[in-house]
């Protein structure tokens, strides 16, 4: 009888773990739609406000943004972005035929992974998490559309050392303007920092930023993005 008992709570316990796992993983995708009307923060910048740690973000519509920058975003990060469904297959395959390993694959992350991660995920290179952002990716690229996806990444996307969150944070700490008046070079120079911005700056750039803005701001130019128009 006690080991019946004792089976019992175990399975009870099982139950509970599994129920609360499930809870866990299906929670994002029920957010998610949510925020076709609510403005998100990141994970990053809810842990930073939990710290203590810095945050600045003023949330910009992708209409207040100089057209340059989802431009120049999308040609240095997610080229197809107006055409694939939230995860660029090709660009994946690529990336991983070129790399060793998880940890040294580049590039194959669209904007709408990005999106997922920095929502609902945690940073670093793991082959769970991995695993997590690929169908919220589909799940996001689905609710929330190309338009709100893109203006959704520009104000979460961590752009600077001390905790500069967003289009806006980033145009006025590196050049000391709204994102509104952003020149196409400006544009490039915030994308190329983008994959480290805490040891690349858009204000002084090194050499190796200078050459990718000149690249991302050819790229921008010959880039279709109707997609992101209304």
């Amino acid at each position: 009888m006690a080991s019946r008992s004792t089976h019992s709570a175990a399975f009870r316990v099982l139950r509970g773990i599994v129920i609360a796992i499930l809870v866990v993983l299906l929670l994002p995708y029920v957010i998610a739609p949510v925020y076709r009307v609510i403005d998100p923060v990141s994970t990053l910048m809810l842990w930073r406000r939990i710290t203590g740690g810095r945050v600045e973000r003023v949330w910009t519509p992708l209409g207040a943004i100089a057209p340059a920058l989802p431009r120049t975003v999308m040609a240095a990060e997610d080229a197809r972005f107006c055409t694939h469904h939230g995860v660029d297959l090709s660009e994946l395959r690529a990336a991983i035929e070129d790399s060793d390993d998880l940890s040294d694959m580049r590039g194959g992350s669209t904007i709408a992974q990005q999106t997922a991660k920095n929502l609902f995920l945690w940073q670093g290179r793991s082959y769970v998490r991995k695993a997590l952002e690929f169908p919220l990716a589909l799940w996001l690229d689905l609710v929330l559309g190309k338009r709100r996806l893109m203006e959704i990444y520009l104000n979460i996307a961590e752009w600077g050392p001390n905790g500069e969150f967003g289009a806006e944070a980033a145009a006025r700490v590196a050049f000391g303007k709204s994102a509104r008046d952003l020149s196409s070079r400006e544009a490039a120079l915030l994308a190329s920092i983008l994959p480290t911005p805490r040891s690349r700056g858009a204000a002084r750039p090194g050499p190796g930023v200078r050459r990718l803005a000149g690249i991302y701001e050819a790229r921008a130019a010959r880039l279709a993005a109707d997609c992101l128009r209304r």
